[in-house]
Formats: C-alpha cells, structure tokens, sequence
C-alpha cells in the first residue's frame, strides 16, 4: 500500500460521530482483516481498478487470507450470514422428452386444416 501513502494522509477519524451520507468526501473505513464482508469488498474493487492499485491489493488480501483468522463485533456478525448470501446453484435443464415411436407418433401429428 506504498502508493496510498505517498498519495494520501492516512490518519485515524477524530470523531467517532454518524456518518454523513450526503458527503461525497467523507471516507468509508472496512477493516479486510476483521471482516470478511470487508475483505469481499476488496476484492471486488480490485477487479475494477487501475492495474498498480490492483497488483498491490492483490499482495494485501494474499497475506490477509494466509494470515489468522481474526474477527472482530462486525465481522463476527457478518461471517454468520456469508453462507446465507451465496448464489444459488443453478439447477440442471430439464430434459427433453423422447419421441413417440410407431403407431402412436402418428396419431400424434396434428392434422392438416382445410381449406375452403
């Protein structure tokens, strides 16, 4: 995370106040190592980055996932749901039905309309 701090102050919130959600720079902290909601999150911004930011995420969450596992409040919590948030399997195609062989697949076929 060189990059981040050569170009960001990185400092911890003076105030533990509501966050404001109609301002576009007020920062929104996740925590990769105690939540792992947060470290979803993660990931899926680094699929959308830039290519540097990205190759540096990467090396972030590959010692985030060989690290402990540590858990704090929030990520207790989320780590309960995860595995009810997962997608669904997709269920198999039904398969076709056989065809009628025979006598019985001609009595099957529609009849031709008549013309008057």
């Amino acid at each position: 995370m060189a990059e981040l701090t050569r170009r960001y102050i990185v400092m911890q919130m003076a105030t533990e106040g509501p966050f404001d959600i109609a301002d576009p720079d007020a920062p929104f902290v996740l925590k990769p190592w105690k939540d792992p909601a947060a470290l979803q999150a993660l990931i899926a911004y680094r699929q959308h980055c830039y290519p540097e930011l990205a190759l540096e995420l990467d090396q972030w969450i590959g010692a985030i996932t060989a690290g402990p596992k540590i858990r704090g409040g929030v990520g207790s919590r989320n780590e309960l749901t995860a595995p009810a948030r997962r997608k669904p399997v997709s269920r198999a195609k039904a398969k076709p039905k056989a065809k009628a062989k025979g006598k019985l697949a001609k009595s099957l076929k529609k009849k031709p309309k008549r013309r008057s």
